[in-house]
C-alpha cells in the first residue's frame, strides 16, 4: 500500500526483520533440520571409518564395532584415510581390540565380583559355621606360658 501510513509501514518492516530473525535462531535452540543432521551423521560415519583405518582394523571390524554409524559414511571415510596414509606413507597404529560383551555377561560378571555376603550360613552345607563371627586376634585371650 503506497498511501499507508508512515508508522504502519515502519510496523510492517519491524514485523518482518523480526520473523526473519525469529527464524534464523532456531538453530540455537536445538531444532536442527534434516539436513543439518544428515550431514552430520555422515560426518561423524567418516570420521569412525577414518578412525578405523588409522587403527588398522578392517572395514568389517569397523561395520561390527559401529553399527549404529551409516556404513557408506564409514567406508568413504575408511577409504579417504588408506589413500591419506598411502600418500603421505603413514603407518597404522594398532588399537587393542575390546571384546564386544552383551547385557547378560556384563551382568553376571557384575554378580560374580560381588563379595559373598557375611554372617549367613550355607543351608546346604550343615558344617558350615560361618553364622558365628570369628574373634579377631586382638579379641582373643593371651595364651599363658607356662613359668
Amino acid at each position: 500500500m503506497p498511501n499507508a501510513p508512515l508508522h504502519l509501514r515502519h510496523a510492517r518492516l519491524l514485523l518482518a526483520l523480526l520473523a526473519c530473525l525469529w527464524l534464523a535462531a532456531c538453530d540455537q535452540l536445538g531444532i536442527e533440520s534434516a539436513t543439518a543432521v544428515a550431514a552430520k551423521r555422515e560426518a561423524d560415519g567418516k570420521a569412525i571409518g577414518a578412525g578405523c583405518r588409522h587403527a588398522a582394523r578392517s572395514i568389517e571390524q569397523c561395520f561390527e564395532t559401529n553399527k549404529r554409524a551409516d556404513r557408506a559414511a564409514v567406508f568413504a571415510g575408511w577409504r579417504e584415510m588408506e589413500d591419506y596414509m598411502r600418500e603421505n606413507k603413514i603407518e597404522a597404529v594398532p588399537a587393542p581390540v575390546e571384546p564386544v560383551s552383551t547385557k547378560a555377561e556384563e551382568e553376571s560378571e557384575a554378580s560374580a565380583d560381588k563379595p559373598a555376603k557375611v554372617g549367613k550360613a550355607d543351608p546346604a552345607n550343615p558344617s558350615d559355621k560361618s553364622d558365628k563371627p570369628e574373634k579377631s586376634a586382638a579379641a582373643r585371650p593371651a595364651a599363658k606360658s607356662g613359668t
